[in-house]
């Protein structure tokens, strides 16, 4: 059956309300809807509506739900084939080597070598299979930082597919608080550490910025590593400062080469110095002590 995406852009404050209200409207039917993050600079947010069935009744709705906001929308549509895409990406998802780490798929099993601190992820419904520039390069300046440094408690912030909290817990032995504001995130880390034999170190759980108990549980932390936007990144600075130990390490990405110099005097302005930034397909990771 072909399925069809309703979509439009807006601003991110009215994508969020947007958001709320379609989920509200359509939850019944269960139809899956999405916000994307166009452009971050011009606040460019695309939110898409997929449904099959009768279109028109759904557009309508929709544009009832949107006038219900006093909001009015161009909706533009697009036709998609009934495939599985997830499982089609994965096919031809080549594995990655990033220092030591091998992030693969299971058709992929066969390609691990002796010596490779293996992590086998599948893209499920959460970001991050180690194939992006920044999750790449996370691993590499962890795999650094943890040879010289040798935490002992660790977080993952804005864990996604948990492939940098695994990665930790295989490279260190350590136990790893991995975090993320999205609940389908949390599910699919927790089914990763399962697959990769490190449960027992990764702690999975729900939780936006800082303001859940388990923080002030378990930090504070020797070692944050946190691939989410610079923009958050910026305003979390003063709360990385407080849960990081005297003489620990962060590690950042998801920044551009642009926003580098920005985030990085955001983190001075807390009492953080520079070490390091390693770049990858115009994007930075940088480390950073407290």
């Amino acid at each position: 059956m072909t399925q069809t995406r309703l979509y439009f852009t807006t601003g991110k404050i009215e994508a969020e309300r947007i958001f709320a209200a379609l989920g509200a409207a359509f939850e019944e039917e269960g139809l899956p809807i999405a916000v994307l993050e166009v452009d971050e600079d011009r606040d460019i947010h695309e939110v898409s509506l997929y449904a099959d069935g009768d279109i028109d009744v759904v557009e309508t709705r929709l544009k009832d739900i949107l006038a219900g906001l006093a909001l009015t929308k161009p909706i533009e549509r697009e036709a998609l084939p009934d495939i599985d895409w997830v499982t089609r990406s994965l096919e031809g998802l080549k594995p990655v080597r990033a220092g030591r780490f091998f992030v693969h798929g299971a058709h992929d099993r066969d390609r691990r070598r002796s010596g490779d601190l293996a992590i086998e992820i599948e893209a499920g419904l959460a970001f991050g299979t180690g194939h992006h520039g920044t999750t790449s390069g996370c691993l590499e300046m962890l795999e650094q930082v943890v040879r010289r440094e040798q935490p002992r408690n660790a977080l993952d912030l804005g864990t996604g597919s948990a492939v940098l909290a695994i990665a930790l817990a295989k490279l260190a032995h350590i136990p790893v608080l991995a975090t993320d504001i999205d609940p389908v995130a949390v599910k699919v880390a927790a089914g990763n550490a399962r697959l990769n034999h490190v449960k027992a170190l990764v702690e999975t759980v729900t939780a936006p910025g800082f303001h859940h108990p388990i923080f002030g549980k378990r930090a504070p932390f020797d070692l944050i590593v946190a691939n989410i936007l610079a923009r958050p990144l910026m305003r979390l600075a003063p709360e990385m400062a407080r849960h990081i130990s005297l003489g620990g390490s962060i590690v950042l990405s998801g920044i551009l080469d642009r926003q580098r110099d920005a985030v990085v005097s955001a983190y001075v302005g807390h009492q953080f110095r520079h070490v390091r930034t390693l770049h990858r397909e115009g994007w930075v990771t940088i480390h950073l002590k407290r």
